[in-house]
């Protein structure tokens, strides 16, 4: 039997079948990944979920008294407590500064690296590794002995002996997250000094010529072709930094005098842990997942985004 006529100028319905077939095939080739992460990441995320729905704390955990499902009691604690919204509040903030302060020092250094000579890059370079691969914990601990009240080096430095830097809450924010720009710059830097290099020299010749200065180049001309790279940067720096724990735990002694220097994660772990209420802690965990899954989505879209330019 003959296949029927197509009008001319209609589209061949073979490829579209042929796509059709081959669909499946990247979904096979991830299966191997997909055994190993679904029961790494599901199940816990799982028991997380199950859990804040839950009366479970330390009697429960001891086996002296049987958990109890509570529905969503947990969450209308949590909604309607206002240390919470405090707490996320001010975590988003901190995010906010974190992920602006990053962004800065890492696009002014990627534009320094292609300024200055082969030795002091790749001095800056190492430098920055360095910042990048230091432990939280010790970064964290060597800051602290360089802001300490009595024997750190900046108060001897600046004249202020006896100033306590985590006394209150902003400059103690300020302080924490000063940290975690240093450990996450040097991500940010090295991304946008690859976008960089990828840009053609013609062009940023051709901004030189015109007598454009560095910092109108690098606004008029790099900013443009490296906004696909700056969208993932940004969202992955939003990631890392709204759910920062081990600087603000460690710096301010588990979230600062009276609790002023709280994050979700520290909070989490402190009505966890500290608090014994297991359940309350894990309905707090699971906003924050919730949160983090729609900057992943944004994250995802903006991957794909970039794919497609490529």
């Amino acid at each position: 039997e003959k296949d029927p006529v197509r009008p001319r100028g209609a589209a061949d319905p073979a490829p579209a079948r042929r796509r059709k077939r081959r669909l499946p095939v990247p979904l096979i080739l991830l299966l191997p990944t997909a055994v190993v992460l679904v029961p790494l990441f599901g199940y816990p995320l799982y028991q997380l979920g199950l859990l804040s729905f839950m009366d479970f704390g330390q009697e429960q955990a001891s086996g002296g008294v049987p958990a109890r499902f509570i529905g969503f009691e947990n969450y209308t604690r949590l909604f309607g407590d206002a240390l919470f919204r405090d707490v996320l509040v001010q975590t988003m903030v901190f995010a906010a500064g974190c992920v602006v302060g990053t962004l800065v020092v890492g696009a002014a250094l990627a534009v320094l690296l292609t300024r200055v000579g082969k030795w002091p890059r790749l001095i800056l370079m190492f430098a920055a590794l360095g910042a990048w691969a230091a432990p939280a914990m010790t970064g964290s601990t060597v800051w602290m002995f360089l802001f300490d009240t009595n024997l750190g080096l900046v108060n001897e430095v600046l004249g202020t002996d006896g100033h306590n830097w985590m006394y209150d809450k902003w400059p103690a924010f300020g302080l924490v997250g000063a940290v975690v720009v240093w450990h996450s710059f040097p991500f940010v830097m090295i991304t946008l000094y690859a976008g960089i290099q990828a840009i053609p020299t013609s062009v940023l010749e051709a901004a030189r010529l015109d007598g454009a200065s560095t910092w109108t180049t690098f606004r008029r001309v790099m900013l443009p072709m490296l906004r696909p790279i700056l969208t993932i940067v940004v969202i992955q720096s939003i990631i890392w930094d709204f759910k920062v724990f081990t600087q603000i735990y460690v710096m301010t002694n588990g979230g600062g005098i009276a609790g002023q220097n709280l994050t979700l994660n520290v909070y989490a772990y402190q009505q966890a842990f500290a608090g014994s209420d297991y359940s309350f802690g894990a309905a707090i965990g699971v906003v924050m997942t919730l949160i983090l899954v729609v900057v992943t989505a944004f994250y995802i879209r903006a991957l794909r985004r970039n794919g497609e330019e490529l």
